[in-house]
């Protein structure tokens, strides 16, 4: 979330700044990186029901803790923020 707002990655509002207290910087994680990504925690999941347009592939980008293993990641951002 921090790099997408940094080089100003449209379609992430993030509007609690990275505190998993709204669902404005929901993406859709590639189906070949979710292994690696993880899924979610239960605090993730309760704020990702304020999202629009949720799927199984859905996170919060700041709750992502970017590694070099995710190195190429792939995230699409939803159509908009809930």
């Amino acid at each position: 979330m921090e790099a997408a707002v940094k080089n100003h990655v449209p379609g992430i509002d993030a509007e609690c700044g990275g505190a998993c207290a709204c669902a404005t910087c929901h993406v859709y994680v590639d189906e070949a990186w979710r292994s690696i990504v993880g899924e979610p925690a239960p605090m993730e999941e309760d704020m990702l029901d304020y999202a629009f347009g949720v799927q199984p592939s859905s996170r919060l980008s700041c709750q992502i803790r970017i590694t070099a293993e995710m190195d190429g990641l792939i995230l699409k951002t939803p159509d908009r923020q809930g």
